[in-house]
């Protein structure tokens, strides 16, 4: 039974303040969609940032519900930043099955849905159902696999255009100790999964065909590529950043620059403080 995962097919970020994370990213550049409410049992919400083949969330937890005190506890715990990797998949019923074939745990599936605000006044309905791998099989985060099954409903061609000309995630920053080894745990987790070695003991996990790759870094190569006070204010048991692909740079600073956002250079962009965006270090790297 072949292996089910495609790759990246979104991340999220969870915040405090759901409202005011959303126009943070605004100020970032980005065009966000309408605030959405999840199933009730969740009691989270979101808004997206989307691009061709992938996009970002901002997640909020908005009622004490059994399924999102966990996220409570996590913001309370570690703080707000960049939380979780969503997988590409066909079927997540499907995918489970065969990822136990291949002796990789998934929790059992979950379904739920958004209502979603139309331009033209309408609304539509995003579905989902989503399986999560085990703890003991994601060296970093929450790692989960999503069935889109209304993609009509989420890459909307309005939401698409951003004044900071983001096209894609383009990467996905985690901190250890043993790089390696986490790059290829990572790995097992998709089909293409494959780890190449960079330079200052960066481990590349690729994920997939037009996929965000996964970039393993000690923390000695994440301070050099930021700042050590930078990694530290993002969550110790989350990821560190994440990298966006933009059509160019110099739009990108324009952007930052239209709002008064400060950034720092970086070896392939331009980067943000994570106190400017949620508790995650935002790199602008070229398309």
């Amino acid at each position: 039974m072949p292996h089910p995962v495609k790759g990246v097919d979104h991340i999220f970020l969870l915040v405090k303040d759901l409202d005011a994370s959303a126009e943070a990213y605004r100020r970032l550049g980005f065009t966000l969609s309408p605030r959405g409410t999840h199933s009730a049992d969740k009691g989270t919400a979101n808004y997206t940032f989307v691009f061709q083949e992938d996009y970002a969330e901002l997640l909020g937890v908005i009622a004490d519900t059994p399924s999102s005190r966990e996220k409570t506890a996590m913001v309370e715990r570690d703080g707000e930043g960049l939380r979780a990797v969503a997988c590409r998949i066909d079927d997540a019923h499907a995918a489970r099955k065969a990822l136990a074939a291949l002796g990789i745990k998934a929790s059992p599936v979950g379904e739920f849905s958004r209502p979603l605000p139309l331009p033209d006044g309408s609304a539509g309905t995003a579905a989902f159902a989503v399986s999560e791998f085990a703890a003991s099989e994601t060296p970093a985060g929450l790692v989960f696999m999503c069935q889109q099954k209304t993609r009509d409903m989420v890459w909307r061609p309005e939401l698409q255009s951003h004044a900071n000309g983001a096209r894609a995630l383009a990467g996905i920053v985690a901190v250890s100790d043993e790089p390696e080894a986490m790059a290829r745990r990572f790995a097992r987790l998709y089909a293409a999964g494959a780890v190449t070695q960079s330079e200052h003991g960066v481990f590349v996990t690729a994920t997939g065909a037009h996929s965000a790759s996964i970039y393993c870094m000690t923390p000695q190569a994440a301070a050099a590529r930021y700042s050590s006070d930078a990694i530290a204010a993002t969550p110790q048991t989350g990821f560190a950043a994440l990298q966006v692909a933009v059509d160019d740079l110099d739009h990108a600073r324009a952007a930052l620059g239209a709002n008064n956002i400060p950034f720092h250079d970086s070896p392939a962009g331009i980067w943000v403080e994570p106190s400017l965006a949620c508790g995650m270090i935002l790199e602008f790297v070229p398309e």
